[in-house]
């Protein structure tokens, strides 16, 4: 590390313009490359994925996406002349518009232009106050402009008046909701500039952190569009990416300039203190990131294609955030000079020369107060940790549609007309498709919709409608609940459990249970199954690298159970939050409904990656002053002091920047940027300054026991390599130590 430092320094132009030239290609390149996102949740196996594989197979025209224009008047009739003539009007113009293959307008006989077709059937309400018709595109809407999307919603929307309302969902009206507008990023990125300022009090080193994240970040983001040309990308993994990245760039270089800064006020001239950083801190970042990859890597146990684009975007982010922290920060630092000081600091250094910075104010007082009081202080812990922790108990993993969507959103008010009108179901009606082996599956077939109107739960059932070759038949069942509710999914179950074994009993007919609901449902079934494994993984992996790292079994342990409590505690707050619908509408957030199946993965990834970083920054500061003096307290004590304060502040700017994406209008990030936000908030201030420092207290040399045979296998390694010291005052019992406090075997 210290190599690479002085390369950096030693070349710094040529380090800065190197970032600068990966930063431009990158962009670039994916500027012309274009975007190519899928939200595939299909998994193969399921249900769900048996029945869209055999219908996108038998009906091979139907893959376009689309949108539903509802109107609503609130006086007369839809079927009024006028309301007719002016809904028509713009019907015709939407089936103009680029891309649009149909359009299916309630008014028979139709004859619109652009392959339209007329159908009135069930698209008016009964009490003729709500009316929809279906705009079908040409492509998937992952493949649709944005600005095709809007012409829709603002063609639609145009012939609203005179008491007639008109709105626009669907998966291409979505596209219009959000995304847009960069507010998140300003936000997050000026609150943290306002920190690192109050932090440094030079405006050069609160500068540098910032830059650094950008650059690397900026690289990413550009990198993470050309990863989906070659895998399958969500569309919200830039964002995500984005978010996680800013985060942890910020604080990995907070906590090098901090040192770099330590440095400067030891008397070390520029160089040395970058090198000295690097070589110390920049190895503790490093591990601290290599801890968050392989927590993200291990969502590719769960062998979901969907869930591997994500876990390498979020994965190629902290890398180069990293790489950029150990390299183009080196370089920046060797710019600026001794102004990584404020004023006042060069002042006081150059008329008292260095003098030795000992841990002062809050902190020491902190650190004195839980090496005083660690029972009472971490039963306190404990008792908060777990009350966040028990909405957990009730999550419930489903579907999140345009129904949670922001009240305001055309969206989420097409969705809410179609519901009052038609009932709840109507927004995720279940598709039934099977495939036929002759006139006994056909008869079989066509009994299917009697049986399935006597269904409990069964709103209403459409005729069966067959592919061009009939061995294919497609029935629509709309449910008497929304998609999200559990009474859908309780209807799932009992059709494949009940009503369809029974309806294809004395034949051949195999019928499969699709539609949003359905898919989610097997989802979320696939990525509980895999939870464990999963969870038990990462949580592996993590502690065998603290165990390499600390020498110690209890570190590992604690760490553990540590982050599990974080994860269990902000699970809670997303529970909260968006299921129970706590202030989800009024911080714009939607409507309450259950949470995404994939979050939990991806937010376990992120969380514990996260939590190890503030496990290791902190553990190897205490883990140094064991080495040196064998005294357990002091090396708690004086631990807690020296990093809680810059614990403290890379805390604050990463809650700053993933509470900032809140405002990014997109519900799933939202949920992270909560989420992400509440673990860091507790991690920091409860667990890694309270709870963990209190248990170290109790547990004493406990802390650093490992069986001896364990010690003899194991390779060392070193996080942070200590700074040179005095000889050690005092020594571990049964080690020899050297002048610098290295443990001799």
């Amino acid at each position: 590390m210290a190599a690479i430092a002085r390369w950096c320094m030693r070349h710094r132009l040529v380090a800065v313009l190197l970032w600068l030239a990966a930063l431009c290609g990158v962009t670039v390149a994916a500027g012309i490359a274009g975007s190519a996102y899928s939200n595939d949740y299909e998994v193969p196996g399921t249900e769900s994925g048996r029945a869209t594989a055999v219908f996108q197979e038998a009906f091979p025209g139907r893959g376009g996406d689309g949108g539903t224009v509802v109107w609503h008047t609130e006086h007369g009739d839809v079927r009024d002349e006028a309301v007719e003539h002016r809904v028509t009007a713009a019907l015709d113009e939407i089936a103009g518009l680029p891309g649009v293959a149909a359009v299916t307008t309630p008014y028979a006989p139709a004859g619109l232009p652009g392959g339209a077709a007329g159908a009135g059937d069930g698209r008016i309400s009964e009490d003729g106050r709500t009316a929809y018709a279906t705009v079908t595109f040409d492509r998937p809407a992952d493949d649709i402009p944005e600005e095709q999307a809007r012409a829709l919603v603002d063609t639609a929307r145009a012939a609203a008046g005179d008491g007639l309302r008109v709105e626009v969902g669907g998966a291409v009206a979505a596209l219009t909701q959000g995304g847009g507008s960069h507010s998140a990023e300003i936000v997050g990125v000026g609150v943290a500039a306002v920190v690192l300022f109050l932090a440094f009090g030079s405006l050069a080193a609160s500068v540098l952190p910032i830059a650094t994240a950008l650059v690397s970040v900026g690289t990413a983001y550009s990198g993470i569009a050309l990863l989906g040309h070659l895998m399958t990308m969500a569309d919200f993994a830039p964002m995500l990416g984005l978010l996680i990245g800013l985060g942890v760039g910020i604080d990995y270089a907070l906590f090098i300039v901090t040192r770099h800064r330590k440095g400067l006020k030891r008397g070390l001239d520029v160089t040395e203190a970058a090198r000295n950083a690097v070589a110390t801190t920049g190895r503790a970042v490093v591990f601290a990131g290599a801890t968050v990859c392989i927590a993200l890597l291990g969502m590719l146990v769960l062998r979901l294609g969907f869930l591997n684009g994500v876990a390498l975007a979020a994965c190629l982010t902290v890398v180069l955030t990293v790489a950029a922290s150990v390299t183009l920060l080196p370089a920046l630092l060797s710019f600026i000079g001794m102004r990584a000081l404020s004023r006042r600091e060069r002042r006081r250094l150059a008329e008292h020369g260095p003098e030795p910075e000992t841990p002062t104010g809050f902190a020491a007082r902190w650190s004195a107060l839980v090496e005083r009081h660690p029972k009472k202080l971490g039963a306190v812990a404990a008792v908060v940790m777990l009350v966040l922790a028990l909405p957990t108990f009730s999550l419930r993993l489903g579907t999140s549609d345009q129904g949670n969507d922001p009240a305001t959103a055309t969206t989420r008010q097409a969705y809410d007309l179609l519901a009052d009108g038609f009932g709840p179901g109507v927004n995720g009606p279940l598709t039934l498709v099977a495939q036929l082996g002759g006139a006994g599956d056909r008869l079989a077939m066509n009994q299917l919709p009697a049986q399935l109107r006597a269904t409990a739960g069964v709103e209403s059932v459409g005729p069966v409608t067959y592919s061009g070759s009939g061995h294919t038949a497609v029935v629509t069942v709309v449910p008497d609940f929304a998609p999200q509710s559990r009474q859908t999914s309780d209807l799932v179950d009992r059709l494949r459990a009940d009503v369809l074994p029974a309806a294809e009993a004395g034949s051949s007919l195999d019928v499969h249970v699709g539609g949003i609901t359905a898919a989610y449902d097997d989802f979320a079934q696939v990525i509980v199954g895999k939870l464990p494994l999963f969870v038990g993984i990462v949580i592996t992996l993590g502690c065998l690298l603290l165990l390499l790292a600390f020498r110690s079994v209890g570190i590992p342990l604690k760490a553990a159970a540590m982050n599990v409590a974080a994860v269990a505690s902000a699970f809670g707050i997303v529970v909260a939050v968006f299921q129970w619908g706590w202030g989800s509408e009024l911080l714009g957030l939607g409507r309450a409904g259950p949470v995404e199946p994939f979050l939990p993965v991806i937010a376990v990834s992120v969380l514990f990656g996260l939590s190890m970083d503030y496990q290791v920054f902190l553990v190897s500061r205490m883990y140094e002053e064991w080495r040196e003096t064998g005294d357990n307290r002091r090396a708690v004590r004086v631990g807690l002091a020296e990093t809680s304060r810059v614990i403290n502040s890379a805390a604050v700017i990463m809650i700053a920047v993933f509470l900032a994406f809140v405002l990014s209008g997109d519900r799933v990030i939202a949920m992270f940027g909560i989420g992400l936000a509440a673990a860091v908030a507790l991690d920091a201030f409860v667990l890694r300054t309270l709870l963990v420092p209190a248990l170290m207290h109790l547990l004493g040399g406990a802390n650093w026991w490992l069986p001896r045979s364990v010690d003899r296998w194991l390779p060392h390694i070193s996080i942070e390599a200590p700074e040179r010291r005095e000889p050690a005052r005092a020594k571990i019992p049964g080690k020899r130590t050297s002048g610098e406090g290295e443990l001799v075997p």
